[in-house]
């Protein structure tokens, strides 16, 4: 390891808080200010530690018997070999020491999209979010019209939207050093129209060709979008961790998935979100066959079959219930 040697003091992330170039060995850590590298850590001793070489010319840290001890990998120990690369807790400060003649990765390409920043995502995304509430609200609006309701509704669906934005972006601006307020509006944004598009979608198609399972499983496509729109959030703050959000995302997806439909189960008996399709449009959007009143008939006449055997059953159960209860109270007397 080649002098000058830098110590790097590090968030839990890895990533570099702070560096500090000293010119050659030993390096004293500590609390107090005759060391080379001070700690502002309460958990750390006035003298924690030096890095200094063994006699194999070995680049090594030892504990100088602080009473929180060195931890590496997890455990406690007196003395720690250093390759750059070694990570070591003192306390709660995580550092690592590197020599001047550390390899470096190689450059990355700059996939932040420095021109989509500002107003111009912001503005969109705050459209988006706009457009949706008011398109929810007018469909579902069985009422005479009245301005301050949709105002009311806009004024309340763009404070949402902010707040949410608000608070990823200050995520992005402590672990990804820049806010980008304007990009996560703009993803939550893409998200709402998103579902609101699928919405619409299903239920056309759910309607036109009968298929019921796009709106008794729908909420679980929309559960899959904002999955999607959280794995959009992380990977603008940490962009060079595609794979690590995705399985994150996957994860969240599955588990919300697997509530969801223990809900159904619990409350309902049945997994979909639905007993029957509830989207009802104009006839000249339908293209599945029409079926004639007599098949209808003859399958309500096996539905109400069913339901009287059920009730007999039930009612069979309870009497035989009633007389055992009877019995047990003869052989009582």
């Amino acid at each position: 390891m080649k002098a000058p040697y830098f110590v790097e003091i590090l968030a839990r992330n890895g990533d570099v808080l702070h560096r500090h170039k000293v010119s050659e060995l030993p390096i004293r850590i500590g609390r107090s200010y005759d060391n080379d590298i001070i700690l502002d850590d309460a958990h750390s001793a006035a003298s924690h530690a030096i890095v200094e070489t063994d006699q194999h010319n070995q680049v090594v840290l030892r504990d100088l018997g602080s009473k929180n001890g060195t931890v590496f990998k997890g455990r406690r120990q007196s003395s720690i070999t250093l390759d750059g690369n070694t990570i070591v807790r003192l306390g709660h400060t995580r550092l690592r020491v590197r020599p001047s003649d550390f390899p470096v990765a190689p450059e990355i390409a700059d996939t932040t999209m420095h021109s989509w920043e500002g107003a111009t995502p912001a503005t969109i995304g705050l459209v988006l979010i706009a457009v949706f509430s008011l398109l929810e609200t007018w469909l579902s609006d069985v009422e005479p019209f009245a301005l301050i309701r949709y105002l009311l509704v806009l004024a309340s669906s763009l404070a949402a939207g902010l707040l949410w934005a608000g608070v990823w972006a200050l995520a992005n601006r402590l672990f990804g050093s820049h806010a980008r307020m304007g990009r996560h509006l703009f993803i939550l944004g893409g998200a709402l129209a998103v579902v609101g598009v699928w919405r619409a979608g299903s239920a056309v198609l759910a309607y036109a060709w009968s298929a019921e399972s796009l709106t008794r499983y729908g909420n679980l496509v929309t559960l899959g979008i904002a999955c999607a729109m959280i794995f959009f959030h992380l990977i603008t703050i940490k962009p060079h961790h595609p794979r690590r959000f995705l399985i994150a995302a996957t994860v969240l997806l599955l588990a919300g998935s697997g509530l969801v439909v223990l809900s159904n189960l619990q409350g309902t008996g049945r997994a979909a979100d639905e007993l029957y399709m509830s989207v009802l449009l104009p006839p000249d959007v339908r293209y599945s066959d029409n079926r004639s009143v007599d098949q209808f008939m003859a399958n309500a006449a096996k539905l109400k079959a069913g339901a009287d055997a059920a009730r007999a059953h039930a009612v069979k159960d309870g009497a035989d219930g009633d007389d055992g209860e009877e019995d047990d109270a003869g052989s009582a007397d």
